[in-house]
């Protein structure tokens, strides 16, 4: 948990930092990124041009910002869910799709912000990686309860290799399924998590982007199809 700023003059920054990305995440709602203007925002907040860059020195420093932001609700939202999963790693899937599903579809343009590059020639820092590790982290922990199968070998065996190499993707391992990378079931762990990724972004990305429209289904019947056809696919009970 982040200490609370002790002074006065840190305080007010702190706000005054809130109050931009209130502002900014309004813009975002209406108009996607290139709606964020920090000249606009300077205005509504009160300061000249010059002191908003006191705050952030540009528009991509402000919406790394919210792309932080956004990782890190995403990441609340699913680890509220984590807290009480059923015993059932099926039950469970379900469930953590579900409440990532909620996330996106009460946010959607938060969502947006993090499914791609907000802007052209935009490159999110590389803190970004464990943010986004941290929302599909509890994910892990249920396909590592899973069985290999014909159908996601190949990919298990790639991603084996992968956290034999990374340890960055070791220590993900470690946190939420306390797998070493030469477990058995580190394959299988990863390569249910890349596939869920894979699928929740489909899914998600489609539903928030109005494509669904007119099509005759939820989105949330869609994905409830899709994670039953994966947990099928890694036998999970």
């Amino acid at each position: 948990m982040t200490a609370a700023p002790s002074s006065p003059r840190a305080r007010y920054r702190e706000q005054t930092r809130a109050d931009i990305k209130e502002i900014a995440l309004r813009q975002l709602a209406e108009g996607g990124p290139e709606a964020v203007a920090l000249t606009r925002i300077a205005k509504e907040v009160g300061l000249s041009g010059p002191a908003l860059y006191r705050y952030f020195s540009n528009r991509d420093d402000l919406l790394t910002s919210l792309v932080r932001d956004a990782y890190d609700d995403a990441a609340t939202a699913i680890g509220h869910a984590a807290a009480d999963l059923p015993d059932s790693p099926r039950a469970a899937l379900h469930l953590l799709a579900g409440a990532y599903l909620g996330w996106a579809s009460a946010a959607p343009h938060r969502y947006l912000l993090i499914q791609g590059s907000p802007l052209p020639g935009y490159a999110a820092p590389p803190d970004t990686v464990g943010r986004a590790r941290a929302v599909l982290g509890p994910f892990v922990k249920i396909f590592a309860s899973g069985e290999l199968t014909d159908a996601v070998s190949p990919l298990a065996a790639e991603l084996t290799a992968w956290a034999a190499q990374d340890e960055g993707v070791a220590a993900w391992l470690r946190e939420y399924a306390d797998l070493a990378p030469d477990d058995a079931r580190t394959g299988i762990a990863l390569a249910g998590t890349m596939l869920v990724w894979s699928q929740l972004h489909g899914t998600v990305s489609l539903e928030v982007s109005g494509q669904y429209a007119g099509m005759g289904h939820r989105a949330g019947t869609m994905l409830t199809s899709q994670m039953e056809t994966l947990a099928d696919s890694f036998r999970l009970r």
